[in-house]
């Protein structure tokens, strides 16, 4: 035999027979596929140099156009063939491929007739035999998967198709040998191997399928393999993993015999040798959750119209059908066998009937083709088959893993399992390879799950109550040390800021709380958890959610009645009530008690968190009285204590000093509070005092900032409270910090186009968290918005839409506000009277809240419409202005004292009296330093700019 030495390269133990057409590594053969064979003939033949990318397809696939995925697969199948030396062949990028090494090179070439893919083509007229079976029906949305295969066939001797039951590989594997049919020069068999009980019968089902007319008592391995010999052969063997090692065992003695023949095998399992590619068939296609308006052009919904339509040929879907058949084909993972079983029964039964039972699926999931194997009849039998074939330990390990809704990780399963570590890995790693677990996640973050049929028949399995129970405990018990680090103040801030671990778990959290808060669950350990997980609610932004469980584990409390757990879990509930209802009364009473048990035991933290909700409670119900006893209250345990403290009692402060229009000390404060609270305490803070001090110190201030005549200032406040908000990522923070700058400050400043931005934005925001109060306000601002600009008309439905909502959640932070607005729309239709009693409502009630901030304004609005009824004695009117100005004044909110002023100048000018403008309005003017583009100072300007008194 010729030789041919490779430059200067040392031997690096690598040969190529090209007669026998064999690779072989120190002498032994290595399995590889036929065009694989041929690359890696032409890159040894080009002796180290680079062999282009162009030339290497024009010589394997000639005449064919080939993408440059088809020669990736290949070079990756020699990679793999060449082991731990696979670094010999490099990639040289944008050009091609060069194999390093001296390797040996023997005999001449025997050159295969020209191929279009597959093995090789037929190139005479003579007959070859095969028994692939006809196709019953179209192979629907595996195109893509046929393709990708076909290329492996000829990269790879053995080809492995491997899945779940009732995914599709026989009708895969089948569809597939009938595309290389017109390509292969050779026999093709199809080899089930289904019937066989007895793994000792693999050889004789050989033999008899590929006709070797073998005799005697004791068929082989060896003398199978040794009866093929050099025939060409292409077969598939089907349904490999109830007899696997005997197949695997059979096979590789098929593959390192016999060089002309290669394999397509179906199994659940793996076989595991040498030379194998194992290909995962993929589910079908399912569209996302609400996709509804492309299904059609997802595999799994053409595959159950298609299968619908052939037994009720006038099936048309519409919208609303395919939205339901789109839900039953996630439901059921997209494995083809289940939606044939589905479509068969909506045939008969409708779809909305389908789609409502699938939690019994086992029972209706039944009836597929009478010429179906059995195990192919019913989707439990599908499963069986494959439970069946487990021994008992696995068996064990998937029933404990179906608890898992939403996958698990290997500590997680090892936890739930009862065993070991290294007993659990193992069995995760067996039941992978025979597709009943799927690997999800990523090396660093490995994690593995079940489809949800296999889930929902595994739980089935579980078995006895006790069984489950004492499964559940276990799975509860985990989760509860999981979630523990944001139930302890010294681990809360690092779990904050790592919430992608446990957002990862949240369905599985919801499956441990559901069964120990269920009535055959263990209410004490579910307590605990929902206590335990109370500020992961909040941190995720799902409050309400919080405040469920809260009072699930509550309404289930028992002997647990007087505990911590009490404390922590009424404090949660009373928070999740002030943001999901409002200011009830079954909020505060809930807070009230959580405050005393708080004191009973000492703990400052929840004394904290209580008095700051109920504070919160008082502030937003306008019971500042109440509201600013606990700000004091707090202020004077917190004098002694550090920084932190010190800011949250000076917002605590600032906020009720805001509305009794304290302006100056309020701004102060609130400055303070915000310039000082150390940012490392902030998202714990959220969690602990339901908002953000910072952002609600910058909102807020913006009230104290426009009364004291700091327009701009308070512009920019406004737009950087919510910028900080949205750093938060916390809805009800940026619902506070939008509410205030849409609804009070770019209405008092008339910015409408800012006030729709924001108030869109909040309303939007509100609907989506289920904020109920803060999508009072949006529709408040919508309100406004329309009668400020023309129609009065829509504006008064949505305002009063808006102030119900406020009535009915208590929150009445915007109350007087949104009279004053309503007051205004109506006085815009000439609905004086009615305007006048909105007006003095909103006055009432801001005097009997205390809510100071707000008179002067309302003072002004009421006079303006006594104006334009035209009030029989003038002098009413003046004296509400007058009233207005003084009170203003009083507070030092120079900005109501100018609109008051204003008012009054043009009301007097209107009634035929020469009023002195610039005594009245001149001074004010010269008290502000900024705003200067502001409407209410242009119009004063020009006001004494007119002025006879100024000329």
């Amino acid at each position: 035999m010729g030789q041919i030495e490779l430059g200067l390269f040392e031997f690096c133990g690598w040969e190529l027979d090209l007669a026998k057409r064999e690779l072989r590594a120190l002498g032994a053969p290595v399995p590889i596929g036929s065009r694989a064979f041929e690359i890696l003939e032409a890159l040894v033949v080009s002796a180290g140099e680079v062999v282009f990318k162009d030339d290497l397809m024009k010589r394997v696939w000639p005449g064919v156009i080939v993408e440059d995925n088809t020669l990736q697969v290949h070079i990756s199948a020699i990679r793999k063939a060449l082991g731990k030396d696979r670094n010999l062949l490099k990639t040289v990028s944008g050009r091609g491929y060069r194999l390093l090494g001296n390797w040996a090179c023997h005999g001449p070439a025997h050159r295969p007739p020209p191929t279009s893919h597959g093995l090789s083509l037929r190139f005479n007229d003579e007959t070859f035999h095969t028994n692939i079976p006809a196709a019953a029906s179209d192979v629907i949305g595996r195109e893509a998967a046929i393709s990708e295969v076909q290329a492996l066939t000829s990269a790879y001797r053995v080809v492995t198709l491997t899945g779940p039951g009732g995914i599709g590989k026989t009708v895969l594997a089948s569809e597939i040998a009938r595309r290389l049919l017109p390509t292969l020069d050779c026999n093709a068999f199809f080899v089930e191997l289904v019937p066989l009980s007895d793994p000792g019968l693999v050889p004789t089902a050989l033999a008899q399928a590929l006709d070797l007319h073998l005799q005697g008592d004791e068929i082989s391995v060896d003398l199978v393999a040794r009866a093929i010999g050099s025939r060409k052969m292409f077969l598939v063997i089907d349904n490999c993993e109830h007899v696997v090692h005997a197949a695997a065992e059979i096979i590789e003695a098929i593959v390192r015999t016999c060089k002309n023949v290669s394999v397509l095998a179906t199994s659940r399992e793996l076989l595991r040798i040498d030379g194998e590619f194992a290909y995962r068939v993929p589910p079908l296609e399912v569209p996302a959750d609400g996709e509804a308006s492309n299904a059609l052009q997802h595999s799994a919904i053409q595959l159950f119209v298609a299968r619908t339509r052939a037994l009720q040929r006038e099936f048309a879907p519409d919208r609303e059908k395919l939205s339901a058949i789109a839900g039953i084909c996630r439901h059921l993972d997209g494995i083809p066998l289940a939606i044939e079983f589905a479509a068969a029964r909506a045939a008969t039964l409708g779809i909305k009937q389908i789609a409502g039972r699938l939690d019994d699926r086992f029972v209706l999931l039944t009836g597929g083709r009478r010429t179906a194997l059995p195990r192919h009849q019913t989707l439990r039998a599908t499963l069986d088959w494959s439970y069946e074939l487990l021994p008992e330990n696995e068996r064990r390990l998937l029933c404990n893993l179906a608890t898992f809704p939403a996958g698990f990780t290997l500590d997680a399963a090892t936890a739930v399992g009862n065993e070991s570590e290294a007993q659990t890995a193992l069995g995760i790693s067996n039941l992978v390879s025979k597709s009943l677990i799927s690997f999800e996640g990523s090396d660093s973050a490995p994690r593995w799950r079940l489809l949800e049929t296999v889930r929902a028949y595994s739980l089935d399995k579980l078995g006895v109550k006790e069984d489950y129970r004492r499964t559940m405990r276990r799975f509860t018990k985990y989760f509860l040390k999981l979630y523990r680090p944001f139930s302890d103040e010294r681990e809360l801030q690092a779990a904050i800021e790592n919430t992608g671990i446990y957002r990862r778990e949240i369905d599985n959290l919801r499956a441990a709380l559901n069964w120990a808060l269920s009535s055959d669950g263990d209410r004490i350990l579910g307590g605990r958890l929902a206590a335990a997980t109370t500020d992961f609610w909040t941190a995720i932004s799902l409050v309400g959610e919080g405040g469920e469980w809260a009072q699930r584990a509550l309404d289930r409390m028992g002997e647990e009645s007087g505990t911590r757990t009490e404390m922590i879990l009424k404090c949660a509930l009373g928070f999740a009530l002030i943001y999901t209802e409002g200011m009830s009364r079954r909020g505060r009473e809930v807070l009230v008690r959580a405050l005393d048990l708080a004191k009973t035991f000492g703990d400052f933290d929840y004394q904290q968190r209580v008095t700051c909700a109920l504070w919160l409670f008082s502030a937003r119900s306008m019971e500042l009285g109440d509201a600013l006893a606990f700000a004091r209250e707090y202020e004077s345990v917190a004098k002694e204590r550090d920084v932190h403290s010190r800011a949250t009692a000076a917002w605590l402060v600032g906020i009720p000093e805001t509305y009794r229009a304290a302006h100056r000390e309020a701004l102060r404060q609130l400055e303070w509070a915000a310039g000082h609270l150390p940012s490392d305490n902030r998202r714990s803070d959220m969690l602990r005092l339901g908002a953000d001090i910072r952002t609600s110190s910058m909102a807020h201030n913006s009230v104290n900032l426009i009364s004291l005549g700091m327009l701009d200032t308070a512009a920019r406040t406004a737009e950087l409270s919510i910028r900080e908000a949205r750093e938060t990522r916390q809805p009800f923070v940026l619902c506070v910090a939008l509410a205030w700058a849409a609804a009070f400050v770019s209405l008092s400043l008339d910015d409408l186009d800012r006030a729709k931005e924001w108030g869109d934005e909040l309303k939007e925001h509100a609907i989506k968290h289920g904020l109920r109060p803060f999508h009072a306000v949006g529709l408040c601002v919508e309100g406004s918005l329309a009668s400020r600009r023309g129609k009065p008309a829509d504006g008064i439905a949505a305002l009063r839409s808006g102030l119900n909502e406020m009535r009915e959640a208590t929150y009445l932070l915007f109350y007087p506000f949104f009279l004053s607005e309503l007051a205004s729309a109506l006085q815009g239709l000439g609905r004086f009277n009615e305007a006048l009693l909105e007006v003095g409502g909103a006055l009432d009630f801001a005097e009997e809240k205390g809510c100071r901030w707000m008179v002067p304004e309302l003072l002004r609005k009421k006079g303006e419409i006594l104006r334009d009824q035209g009030a029989s004695a003038p002098s009413i009117v003046r004296d509400l202005l007058d009233q207005a100005m003084r009170q203003a004044a009083a507070q030092g909110a120079i900005y109501w004292q100018l609109a008051a002023g204003i008012s009054l100048v043009e009301f007097l000018e209107a009634n035929g009296e020469e009023p002195d403008v610039v005594t009245t309005l001149l001074p004010i003017c010269n008290q502000f330093s900024e705003g200067a583009a502001n409407p209410k100072l242009s119009r004063a300007k020009l006001l004494i700019g007119h002025s006879p008194a100024r000329t």
